[in-house]
């Protein structure tokens, strides 16, 4: 249906204002890219950088003005599951599966820590680094977007914390009863310690990231085991599944994405939904945004170090071996103060639109509107670890699952007959991963805005406010799209 003049009159305006913040945005946000048209570039990029930067912004604004002119209407706001396929939903959710999923991921798990405490201390030649911050990491997020909550099946310390239970409660006669109860207020907060203390293990402790001598796999096995004495801690005093659902970091963090997911499962049996229906409730959680907040920050900081900051971070690194500490403590506590930086700068980015938003006269707080929007940067945080991570999965999942997997402490095993074999570094080619890397941070803001907007009409009403409580968070996305695009390109520059 074609739109009407005065509707196009009427929302001209809007869009107008949302293009003129959104150019504002991206050279205020990174001048070079207004005032010389390029960055410090990169040879194997399949356009120049500033074409891709405007494209972005673009893409971008027009996503905005579609938004503006079709979406009159929340769409997600609702509840659509229903049950599918229940012969399938019987087999993969009876004891058995469940019980041969728990097996597979506790075997994985002690796998990781043997290797870690006595394999080689090559970090490419040992089963557990990969295996943990790419196999698991990434991985793991990848399938939560794809078929939702598997990481409930998947989670070692669910398994042997059940497990535990069910024994207890066969020698005992009745279930194992929790001493206390989840404070509500402590929501996903736990969870977003956790998280951050992985992302600091891994990029400062780690030193510049997986590559880095600086985390070794016995540092890997001995993390696993302190963190599963936490978790087993948090099991035992709040429950099983209560800790799961909201104290156990990975659960949390893999839980996020998989609200993406049109998969869910729902009183013991699987379901479909329409994509992106189950983010707009995650975040109302205490703890939540900060969750979504790291997630961004923590790959940020990542591209970050090795490109953007790399100056800064020598700069500084210099400063305090000069003053007499040594240059691993030198280094970490480096990184430690622009690892936290970068959590503040997104930090601020995003309640600076919140703040911006309330230019509708809203009597709602901040942190309210926080909450009610935060689910909208889950699709950022996706887009991120695309842009950022995609190759290294590409690449490193090879080396898992062939020779890693048949050799996993490095002593020349062959149990699989695959130790000898390589990764393909052809299979994918460089301008193939840039195009991916674009595609991601365009798709990614896309849907954010689309998700906001969405959330505006059922938190505003008409459809006038909705567009103005937008118009700061169309230059949120443009800022964040940009320095997407910009720590990729100053990363490999």
């Amino acid at each position: 249906m074609t739109p009407r003049p005065g509707r196009l009159l009427r929302v001209g305006f809007p869009v107008a204002a949302a293009a003129f913040l959104a150019v504002v945005a991206t050279g205020a946000a990174f001048p070079g890219y207004a005032e010389a048209h390029g960055l410090i570039g990169r040879g194997d990029l399949p356009l120049p950088d500033w074409l891709l930067a405007w494209g972005a912004t673009l893409l971008l604004i027009g996503s905005f003005a579609g938004l503006v002119l079709l979406w009159q209407k929340p769409k997600l706001e609702g509840d659509t599951w229903r049950p599918i396929a229940p012969r399938l939903s019987a087999v993969l959710l009876s004891p058995l599966t469940q019980t041969l999923f728990g097996l597979l991921s506790v075997g994985l798990f002690v796998l990781v820590i043997h290797s870690g405490l006595n394999g080689t201390v090559a970090p490419d030649r040992n089963f557990s680094v990969t295996f943990v911050f790419v196999t698991f990491w990434l991985g793991l997020v990848l399938l939560s977007v794809l078929f939702g909550g598997v990481f409930d099946a998947l989670s070692p310390w669910r398994a042997i914390g059940r497990g535990v239970s069910a024994l207890f409660s066969l020698v005992a006669g009745r279930r194992a009863p929790a001493p206390l109860s989840y404070p509500e207020r402590l929501g996903r907060w736990p969870a977003a310690v956790g998280l951050v203390g992985f992302l600091w293990f891994e990029l400062v402790w780690g030193q510049s990231g997986f590559a880095a001598a600086g985390v070794s796999p016995h540092d890997v096995a001995v993390a696993a085991i302190i963190y599963s004495v936490v978790t087993f801690v948090g099991m035992a005093l709040y429950g099983v599944d209560r800790w799961h659902e909201r104290g156990e970091t990975f659960s949390v963090y893999f839980g996020m994405f998989a609200t993406i997911s049109p998969l869910e499962i729902r009183d013991g049996r699987l379901g479909r939904r329409r994509v992106f229906e189950r983010t707009t409730g995650w975040a109302m959680v205490p703890g939540s945004l900060a969750i979504v907040l790291v997630a961004i920050g923590g790959t940020s900081f990542d591209g970050a170090q090795e490109g953007a900051l790399s100056g800064a971070i020598t700069s500084t690194f210099q400063s305090f071996t000069d003053g007499g500490m040594s240059p691993i403590t030198a280094l970490r506590l480096t990184n430690s103060l622009y690892f936290a930086g970068s959590l503040l700068v997104v930090a601020g980015i995003f309640w600076a639109g919140i703040e911006g938003m309330r230019i509708v006269g809203t009597k709602r707080s901040a942190r309210e509107l926080g909450r009610l929007f935060a689910h909208a940067f889950i699709p950022i945080a996706l887009a991120y670890l695309v842009a950022h991570y995609f190759s290294l999965v590409a690449f490193q999942e090879q080396a898992q699952f062939t020779y890693l997997l048949s050799d996993p402490l490095g002593d020349g095993s062959n149990v699989f007959g695959t130790a000898d074999s390589a990764i393909d570094y052809t299979v994918i080619g460089a301008t193939a991963i840039q195009w991916v890397q674009f595609a991601s941070i365009v798709v990614g803001h896309a849907t954010a805005l689309a998700l906001g907007h969405d959330r505006a009409l059922a938190t505003f009403g008409g459809t006038r406010a909705a567009w103005w409580s937008q118009l700061w968070m169309l230059a949120v996305m443009l800022i964040f799209s940009t320095l997407g695009l910009y720590l990729l390109s100053q990363a490999n520059a």
